[in-house]
């Protein structure tokens, strides 16, 4: 992509050739694509995986009868592309082109919901990266409007694997010594963030990561390279071996990221009806907890045709989905069904490898289920001898809530914040179990 990504100068335009058969001509790589009506002017702006095949898909019969694209469709008179590296470049430019051109029909075809935007605080120490669709009007930098929020989710999953921002909402000071007693969330951990809530990195060097992301945000891969393989040769050549390593990292996920892009791999679940910071928030008062919980596991039971069972683990962070967090077990131990057992088992694995591994255990366990499946869970945990996690069951009839040693269940407000987030955990444990089905009997085979 160029440094210039706003100025695009897309191929010659042939307006002889119908735009239906221009298309045919397009390559299969990604891009953006430009439509444009009889006047020459860009009234809608999309991006694609396949240039080819998503842009003539709007010149069959099924786009000229649908609602949401027929009058677009009437319109177009010509189309024009500009290719990119990957798909995230695509969305990337796609949401600049919009914001610069404002395509009339960019507005019309969508929902009544706002756009989302990547926005980026600037006046912090350690700036955050969120996603949001309430921008704030000012101490930020804003990019969009993105046109799909699984995308842009997506996206922001993927740039963090590079830039290992944080996404957290802590107010961190540079200098507070209160810090180096904090714990970080799993990002730290997988290396998808460098923790400056443990002051793990300078002001300087996160705001150095900062400037990167920004660069690339820009459209300004060329001069990012060029920026980080003088970098990483400066640290070389003054023996700082540890940190050229971090940038060779760096410039090797850019180029990854220019060979793959697949944002299908990274797509992150939707939150519509639900803040997290209220839910984390809510669970924290309901149950009286030191402090809100910042990761939640949940467990679901599956079973399969044929009495297997397939168990599924879902991760949250800061009340979002986390999925690369997510696990699937195939249940090894017990014959026929028997959910109890499922769960023991799953639990017992999980934890037992964490403790191994020197790995921190979630702040709140879920459980879907009633008091056995629970109390299946904590005679797994302690049968391992270690300090078990806030652990409780939902079960699902009544949505009552299930902790250890207590008989009677907790009934939390149907509106509440804080049921609402371990509902919306409960039932992406289950979907994500479910999925897991329908992948084993689709491949009939079975793999952990």
């Amino acid at each position: 992509m160029s440094d210039s990504p706003t100025s695009p100068q897309p191929p010659a335009s042939d307006v002889e050739t119908p735009p239906h058969e221009k298309v045919r001509t397009f390559p299969t790589t990604s891009g953006v694509y430009l439509m444009k009506d009889a006047l020459g002017r860009v009234i809608y702006v999309g991006k694609a995986v396949n240039l080819r095949s998503r842009a003539g898909s709007y010149f069959t019969e099924a786009a000229a009868a649908d609602r949401r694209t027929a009058d677009l469709v009437l319109e177009i008179r010509d189309i024009d592309f500009v290719p990119t590296d990957s798909e995230v470049d695509a969305l990337l430019l796609e949401a600049r082109l919009i914001k610069d051109i404002q395509p009339r029909f960019n507005t019309e075809l969508k929902d009544d919901k706002s756009f989302p935007y990547l926005q980026i605080t600037t006046h912090e120490d350690f700036p955050r990266v969120e996603f949001t669709r309430k921008p704030e009007s000012k101490g930020v930098k804003l990019y969009g409007p993105f046109t799909s929020a699984k995308k842009l989710r997506a996206t922001i999953s993927v740039l963090q694997k590079i830039f290992r921002f944080r996404n957290c909402s802590l107010d961190i000071e540079d200098g507070d010594e209160k810090w180096r007693w904090y714990r970080p969330c799993l990002l730290a951990s997988i290396n998808q963030c460098t923790a400056p809530c443990n002051l793990r990195i300078s002001k300087e060097d996160y705001r150095r990561d900062i400037h990167r992301l920004r660069l690339f945000l820009d459209g300004k891969k060329s001069r990012l390279l060029k920026e980080l393989r003088d970098e990483m040769q400066t640290a070389a050549a003054e023996l700082k071996f540890e940190r050229a390593a971090r940038i060779r990292d760096e410039i090797k996920a850019l180029d990854d990221l220019s060979l793959r892009g697949d944002l299908n791999e990274d797509v992150q679940p939707e939150v519509f009806f639900i803040d997290p910071k209220k839910g984390v928030e809510g669970l924290r008062r309901a149950f009286k907890l030191p402090a809100p919980p910042r990761r939640i596991e949940g467990v679901d039971i599956a079973h399969l045709q044929g009495g297997e069972t397939v168990a599924s683990l879902v991760q949250f962070i800061d009340g979002l989905p986390f999925k690369h967090g997510y696990k699937r077990f195939k249940i090894r131990t017990v014959d026929g069904v028997d959910d109890f057992a499922s769960i023991h088992e799953v639990i017992l694995r999980r934890f037992k490898r964490l403790a191994q591994e020197g790995e921190s255990f979630p702040d709140l366990l879920l459980i879907d289920g009633g008091k056995g499946q629970l109390n299946a869970a904590m005679d797994a945990l302690r049968s391992l001898d270690v300090e078990p996690p806030f652990t409780l069951s939902l079960a699902k009839r009544e949505e009552e809530v299930f902790l250890p040693g207590e008989s009677e269940p907790h009934r939390l407000s149907r509106h509440s914040f804080a049921l609402r987030l371990l509902q919306y955990v409960r039932d992406e444990a289950h979907r994500f179990a479910q999925h897991y089905h329908h992948l084993l009997r689709k491949k009939s085979t079975f793999d952990e």
